[in-house]
């Protein structure tokens, strides 16, 4: 954790001096760019909207790719795409994606980027407002953004199904730490980590049980509360599975809305 923190100081130290220069106030209300010109060619560190443009490694997105464990019924969203990249590996995988930029040169580069590197029909991009996009088809987010963006795109991540994967470059959310933490290796020495989360079911809250009234108070994937007078222990959620300990006994169950349903024992929300 220590090493982790370390990157992600550094990391948002070079993002912050980045983002205060004059470009980024110049272009952070600014509109649409026009569409992209022949043989346009995006530039790192170039400033956009909400964020400038750094692109992550390719090392670095097949580790975030690997992190997802992607299966050809998933569903890729990248929100600032930037030229692609993310949303193009998963097709060159088989999986389908949508990028979504909001400067439209980046947007007619990535797509006809895609289209030369063969995987036109599995990979789209389209112009848009990360924060405005509807990811609710996504069951991976693929992301290089800043605490500051991922912090206001939280509540729309937890509103995935339980279980949709979110793997990013390097920065994290506030309190919600990540399930998985990788580095890559070899001479990288800016944005090497790999972060994933995975989508926790929604438990807060009183639940009846045959042993006693069960209460789960949930913190993104860690679940506190009590069942009758003891206390649980233990308490996490990977996507819908919960797991809990009441003294040395251990229960494990699925999250089905108003329901969990575990091995000789089940829940229902009151």
């Amino acid at each position: 954790m220590q090493r982790q923190l370390r990157f992600i100081t550094s990391a948002v130290a070079v993002s912050f001096t980045l983002l205060t220069g004059a470009a980024f106030a110049q272009t952070q209300q600014a509109p649409p760019t026009p569409p992209a010109q022949e043989g346009y060619q995006p530039k790192v560190g170039q400033a956009g909207k909400d964020a400038v443009w750094v692109p992550t490694s390719p090392e670095l997105v097949q580790k975030m790719l690997d992190l997802a464990k992607l299966q050809p019924s998933d569903f890729v969203i990248d929100l600032g795409s930037g030229d692609g990249r993310n949303i193009i590996a998963a097709a060159k995988r088989g999986v389908r994606g949508r990028g979504v930029e909001f400067n439209q040169d980046l947007v007619d580069y990535s797509n006809k980027l895609a289209k030369s590197e063969g995987v036109g029909d599995k990979a789209t991009f389209v112009q848009g407002d990360m924060y405005a996009a509807d990811i609710s088809e996504a069951t991976v987010l693929a992301l290089f953004l800043l605490p500051q963006n991922l912090d206001k795109l939280a509540d729309k991540f937890l509103d995935l199904k339980p279980g949709s994967r979110i793997v990013a470059n390097t920065f994290g959310m506030t309190g919600w730490k990540p399930d998985v933490s990788e580095q890559i290796g070899g001479d990288c020495t800016n944005w090497c980590t790999a972060l994933l989360w995975i989508v926790p079911a929604k438990v807060q809250g009183s639940w009846a049980m045959p042993q006693g009234e069960l209460k789960l108070v949930q913190s993104f994937q860690k679940v506190s509360g009590s069942l009758g007078a003891q206390a649980i222990s233990e308490g996490k959620l990977q996507g819908d599975e919960l797991t809990f300990k009441v003294g040395t006994t251990t229960y494990t169950g699925k999250v089905n809305g108003n329901t969990i349903q575990g091995s000789g024992w089940t829940a229902t929300k009151k």
